[in-house]
């Protein structure tokens, strides 16, 4: 077969149809601003502005702006768009920035009336001496006109309408007008439309903070954004910022002497992905669709609405950190899963040896490939690079889980060895340890992603403002909002609803209940519920006081029929509780589902002395111009008394001393909480406040299986908590919970809840006025005859 070779004598036939129609268009383009110039055209015009749009709205036009969502403190954290993009007026461009997009793109655009009669000839016969595309002829005007109006198909009817609406956009909006809707419209790449938004991008600064530089390489963006991207090309990114800059120079901009030192200068830029588009995406995506709902799509992603929310960066960062560790630390415990993949070399897309290296972080989580193993470590790869897998590092896959279910698929391997764990050209996940420098080879430790789920939520007990909210392990594997949409069994968390409704019905700290056995029958269906402690213990005569310290289910069942079921119900919907609750004895022991966030903001009324405020993301949204559409009003309610709450969070306080939270007393401060825990494990839990924040956590599977054997409430979720509000709270003022004035002090027998003298063993005691004990320790002969339960079944 003949070969065909292409030189200047024997060109392609591409390249010869490229520049046949490139002399047909300009031949056609002469023509037409003969005839124009000449005014013998006017059929033609007339015939191809019958259909031309209408530029009436051209005046007030504003482009599509992306909705933006602000912290606490203003910054953004997130936006919504179609076309990422931030109306600025050209008063705020620099002076720099418009100059070099003149120079590069239109030099003579404050001469022309629309488009460059000049400069078309000009760039026609540039194409035919070179015998091929080298230069364009269109003017700013002509490129926003396609841009707004017209196809981008290449026809003579869309060239000459683009002519035509060029020439008309002139006369209706001006110049000024005219650039400042091209620098806000033209597109920068990755995903930025307009200087802004690409300054922000590109520079992570605002366009009014723009340098000579910078702007050279703006301007030269628009041309090509994927072929001059900074991230993929750079050395064409710096030639194309060299064409701006000498065409300033020609053009009298800038002198030669700018020019070398300008071009001499490093650009830095920001990293493609910055970690604020990562932060809070539960919390955003409630907000994109509560926005969605009330505004619709077209505001939403073209109206630039600004968000103003209630979370705080600093502390969402600390909460999405406690969790994921936290839920890390469980998935461990429940047992290893095993490798993700297996390398083969006839597959070399499943090795991470054949992926593009990067530099390696501490912290971060790659995958890698075991490459041998001894009986103190193994040796992995990742992107060509060596390291190791110390045993230490490794041992807590000993517990090897061979199904779904805890306790009948693990299997616990005695003095493992690196090779009882880990397969040769076994596909890992392994977090860095130390990274290879100083002549020390990389460290990593054997990871694996959780399949446990949970759920994290804080908020400003004064004012309601939700402060941090994750609502599961990742978005990106599942976008189900556990913290907010998630039914879940409190267990023991909803105690303090109930021992609240007992204060206020004038039962104290030092009344007694008897925490026995109890059988309760369902006279409608014979079924039988018999209730347990935790310890599977019984404790016969207990206080108040201890009973909710200690978490006694017993004791807890019987109060709640004691106070009656529907004023629990009444107290915790006053509270907060929104969700309907079973009405029957086992919501004693949180059988009812709620969410995270309701029981968070429902404890979080005892912190704030009994007042309740609804909990609020979002404080105010704005349009594009600063109109107010709508502005949360702070609504305090006194839900309960004042005593009531104090006299519960003094006992929940108690929770954290002596009680199921003791792990959180290393936080140091003044702080009350709950734990919970549901049968067989199902669900973890802990609720608690200082009284300047107030936090929950849930931790569980979506399916409901078990989270392993004595995985409560104060093991799984409790130590989240406490690395989230040990660190929060250090933001934050010390504060001490306020006792109301009708708080008063007695020193009680805590056996027989009565009072005694002072030279008599006893404890202090917290009452509301009015119902501390009136008789001492001597009067009485049994501690039981001060307890009277009321109805139920056998016990």
């Amino acid at each position: 077969m003949e070969q065909k070779t292409f030189s200047r004598h024997n060109p392609p036939q591409k390249r010869r149809i490229g520049i046949n129609r490139w002399i047909k268009w300009g031949l056609i383009a002469l023509f037409f601003l003969s005839l124009v110039g000449a005014g013998a055209a006017g059929g033609a015009i007339y015939y191809f502005s019958m259909d031309l749009p209408s530029l009436e709205k051209l005046g007030t036009y504003e482009p599509s702006l992306a909705t933006r969502v602000y912290s606490d403190d203003n910054k953004v954290i997130g936006q919504f768009f179609i076309e990422k993009r931030v109306l600025v007026p050209l008063s705020q461009m620099p002076k720099i920035l418009i100059n070099a997009f003149l120079a590069v793109e239109d030099s003579r655009f404050y001469q022309h009336k629309g488009f460059d009669t000049l400069r078309i000839i000009r760039a026609f016969i540039k194409n035919l001496e070179s015998m091929e595309i080298r230069q364009g002829a269109s003017t700013i005007t002509q490129q926003l006109a396609r841009s707004l109006f017209l196809t981008p198909e290449r026809t003579i009817r869309r060239k000459l309408k683009e002519l035509l609406l060029a020439r008309k956009m002139e006369e209706v909006i001006g110049k000024d007008r005219i650039l400042e809707i091209y620098l806000n419209q033209i597109y920068f790449g990755h995903g930025s439309y307009g200087v802004q938004v690409a300054a922000k991008t590109y520079f992570g600064k605002d366009v009014s903070e723009i340098n000579l530089a910078e702007a050279g390489f703006l301007a030269g963006l628009p041309k090509a954004p994927n072929t001059y991207s900074p991230y993929r090309h750079p050395e064409k990114a710096k030639f194309r910022q060299r064409v701006v800059l000498k065409r300033m120079v020609s053009e009298g901009y800038i002198t030669k002497e700018q020019y070398r030192e300008v071009y001499a200068e490093d650009l830095y830029f920001q990293k493609r992905h910055s970690r604020k588009d990562d932060i809070a995406l539960y919390f955003k995506e409630h907000i994109r669709q509560y926005l969605i709902g009330k505004y619709g799509d077209d505001v939403l992603y073209k109206g630039g609405l600004n968000v103003y929310t209630t979370l705080n960066e600093p502390s969402q960062r600390m909460a999405e950190r406690a969790l994921r560790e936290g839920l890390e630390r469980l998935d461990k415990r429940q047992g290893y899963r095993g490798a993700i993949g297996t390398y083969r070399p006839e597959a070399e897309e499943t090795s991470p040896s054949e992926k593009k290296p990067h530099p390696l972080k501490v912290g971060e989580v790659v995958k890698g490939r075991v490459l041998s193993r001894t009986d103190h470590d193994a040796t992995v790869e990742v992107g060509g690079l060596v390291g190791k897998i110390m045993l230490k590092d490794m041992l807590w896959a000993a517990r090897q889980l061979k199904g779904e279910h805890l306790r009948d698929d693990l299997v616990v391997i005695k003095n493992p060895k690196p090779y009882d764990i880990l397969n040769l050209n076994d596909i890992i996940l392994m977090k860095v340890k130390r990274t290879e420098e100083n002549g020390h080879e990389a460290l990593f430790s054997l990871e694996q992603e959780p399949i446990v789920q949970g759920a994290f939520a804080a908020l400003d007990p004064s004012t309601g403002a939700v402060k941090a909210l994750v609502g599961g392990y990742s978005f990106r594997k599942s976008e189900f909002n556990r913290a907010l949409m998630a039914r879940r069994q409190p267990g023991s968390a909803f105690k303090p609803i109930i021992y609240g409704t007992a204060i206020e019905q004038g039962l104290t700290p030092a009344t007694l209940l008897v925490d026995n056995p109890v059988i309760f029958t369902d006279t409608e269906t014979n079924k039988v519920w018999k209730p347990e402690n935790y310890e599977k213990k019984f404790y016969g005569p207990i206080t108040m006081r201890d009973a909710l310290t200690h978490s006694r289910n017993l004791a807890t069942v019987r109060l709640l029929k004691q106070v009656g079921i529907s004023n629990v119900v009444n107290f915790a919907q006053r509270i907060g509780i929104d969700t309907p609750l079973t009405r029957d004895l086992s919501l004693a022991l949180g059988s009812s589902g709620v969410s995270l966030l309701e029981i968070t903001s429902a404890l979080g009324v005892y912190a704030n002395q009994g007042v309740r405020l609804k909990p609020t993301l979002i404080l105010s949204v704005t349009d594009n111009n600063g109109h107010v559409l709508e502005s949360h009003q702070f609504s305090p309610e006194q839900a309960i008394s004042k005593e009531t709450a104090y006299v519960v969070t003094n006992i929940l306080e108690d929770v954290i001393q002596r009680g199921t939270g003791r792990k959180a007393r290393v936080i140091g401060r003044p702080i009350a909480g709950k734990t919970g825990t549901t049968n067989e494990f199902t669900d973890a839990w802990f609720v608690g406040f200082a009284p300047n924040l107030a936090a929950g956590v849930w931790v569980g599977f979506d399916d409901n299986r078990s989270l392993g054997s004595r995985e409560s409430g104060g093991r799984a979720a409790l130590p989240v908590w406490v690395s989230f509000m040990k660190n929060s709270l250090s933001l934050l003022p010390v504060v001490s919970f306020s006792i109301p004035e009708n708080i008063v002090y007695a020193r009680i027998d805590r056996d027989t809840g009565l009072l005694v003298s002072e030279d008599e063993d006893g404890e202090v005691e917290i009452f509301v006025k009015g119902t501390e004990p009136r008789e001492y320790k001597m009067a009485a002969s049994s501690p039981n005859q001060f307890f009277r339960f009321d109805g139920g079944e056998a016990f």
